[in-house]
């Protein structure tokens, strides 16, 4: 019963029931990606007249996440490529890194020196800035351009 209620109410975890319907009705499955999630576009390659091309999509396999598309599906995904990953491999170039999902608010997201959330010691301050205190920065900016306080 669960599964069906968060289908039926929230878009983040999964396909809604209203794509779900769409997908059956209108969709042909062209592939699937290496975490699972499957790409669909218009039956036949029919295009959408509302938007020039054959309308793609994806059902994740887990959360909406936008950054679980590998480069090869998205690139599919955007029309820029004309053949999907399903039957044309991509092939990354010799500078690109092998993708890695957005891991901001999970335990393995990026934290700088300086974060508080960062478990090493924090670097000392420097003093290459002055504090901002109130009245006072353009009190005397004023004085100096001459214009009555």
């Amino acid at each position: 019963m669960k599964p069906f209620l968060l289908q039926f109410f929230t878009w983040w975890s999964g396909q809604t029931i209203g794509t779900r319907f769409f997908t059956w009705r209108f969709g042909e499955r062209v592939g699937e990606d290496e975490f699972g999630n499957v790409y669909y576009q218009t039956a036949g390659g029919k295009i959408d007249p509302t938007i020039g091309v054959p309308r793609r999509w994806v059902v994740y396999k887990d959360r909406t996440e936008a950054t679980l598309v590998p480069a090869g599906w998205l690139g599919w995904l955007r029309n820029t490529q004309v053949e999907p990953p399903s039957v044309q491999p991509y092939t990354p170039r010799e500078w690109e890194r092998p993708h890695q999902p957005n891991m901001t608010g999970t335990p393995f997201g990026y934290r700088p020196k300086g974060s508080i959330l960062n478990q090493n010691e924090r670097p000392a301050a420097t003093g290459d800035y002055d504090a901002w205190s109130p009245g006072g920065a353009p009190k005397e900016r004023r004085i100096e351009t001459g214009e009555k306080a």
